[in-house]
């Protein structure tokens, strides 16, 4: 009885520890049904990440040592330095770098917190880029995600702090054809799962842990009787999401489709007041979705009573064009914005 009470506590102990140190957000990939590609996520922070709708041109050029436009510089020796060659909307946070997003030719980026990151020492050989602009510079140099993991292999991540919290993030990829890859640094070196596969993505702990205690679950016979994870734990979101993505109906407009990935999106969102704050998971501040085939991108905040939605394509993306951006911290908002957004100069 005592070694069993032992091994309980420690079990309990282990857990604690993991959610200690686990942030929440979750990407869902939907790429099996005969419509298209959609992508949702959320976004879950302890405070407003002050997020703002970015419209990149091509043309932009950007400083991979620079912290938004501001005189901190990250990078001081070889920092990494391009002009984009595709057009661009993200979702910004702390005017810091695009952290979700899509590119006019189908690739689709979300940063997440992985408190386990490790980027390593800096190697000044290669051209530097703060983690704030790392998905940024995939949408700006890649059309797909085996384009986007080549050019990434140029160009080495430096850690990045803003607002007291660091950028300790992984990075998922995917395009319209299909294709995902999830990007982790850990003990300094990038480790890659890349295949249609890899559809779901949270936080602690590292991916390939993710994946084994995910084949502990046996989820082959679905029923309304059947217990799920039902936690805001990393582990449970990671679980709870897989399972209902393979639970969706063949969409058979667009519309349904969105609604289905949004669905599961607020499904691991983690409600307001809930009691995990000191475990470092924090309310759901907004979640956004993509359909990566027709360009469109939707952005839902958790303190609006709307979603909005606008279209890539609509945009004039040719070089110099102006950057375009929306506040979507407006209740006023709702539906198709395309036509909202005004010039403003790049944030980063």
């Amino acid at each position: 009885m005592m070694k069993r009470v032992i091994a309980v506590t420690v079990c309990v102990l282990a857990l604690i520890a993991l959610v200690t140190q686990s942030d929440a957000c979750t990407r869902i990939l939907w790429n099996n049904n005969k419509l298209s590609v959609f992508s949702s996520r959320t976004m879950d922070w302890p405070e407003s990440t002050e997020p703002k709708l970015v419209v990149f041109p091509r043309g932009v050029k950007h400083d991979g040592g620079l912290v938004g436009l501001g005189p901190e510089i990250v990078v001081k020796e070889n920092p990494a330095r391009w002009t984009a060659k595709y057009g661009s909307i993200v979702t910004t946070i702390y005017g810091l770098g695009g952290v979700d997003g899509l590119n006019e030719k189908g690739l689709g980026i979300h940063l997440l917190y992985l408190d386990r990151t490790d980027f390593g020492p800096r190697d000044s050989k290669k051209p530097g880029l703060h983690a704030g602009l790392w998905g940024q510079y995939a949408l700006d140099n890649a059309a797909s995600v085996e384009e986007a993991l080549k050019v990434l292999e140029g160009v080495q991540i430096v850690p990045v702090e803003a607002r007291g919290h660091k950028a300790n993030v992984h990075l998922a990829l995917e395009d319209a054809s299909g294709d995902s890859a999830i990007i982790e640094y850990i003990d300094g070196k990038a480790v890659i799962h890349h295949g249609r596969q890899y559809i779901i993505m949270t936080n602690e702990p590292k991916y390939d842990e993710q994946l084994a205690l995910l084949k502990q679950q046996d989820f082959s016979k679905p029923s309304s009787s059947m217990p799920l994870p039902g936690n805001v734990s990393p582990v449970d979101r990671f679980q709870r999401a897989t399972y209902y993505s393979a639970m969706l109906p063949e969409p058979k407009t667009d519309r349904e489709a969105v609604a289905g990935v949004l669905a599961i999106a607020r499904n691991v969102s983690v409600p307001f007041g809930a009691p995990y704050y000191n475990f470092g998971i924090y309310n759901t501040e907004y979640r956004t979705a993509m359909d990566l085939g027709k360009r469109w991108y939707f952005f839902e905040l958790s303190t609006s009573p709307s979603l909005i939605w606008t279209d890539l394509t609509q945009f004039n993306l040719k070089q110099g064009e102006p950057v375009l951006m929306l506040d979507p911290d407006d209740i006023a908002l709702a539906g198709d914005v395309t036509a909202k957004f005004h010039k403003v100069k790049a944030p980063f």
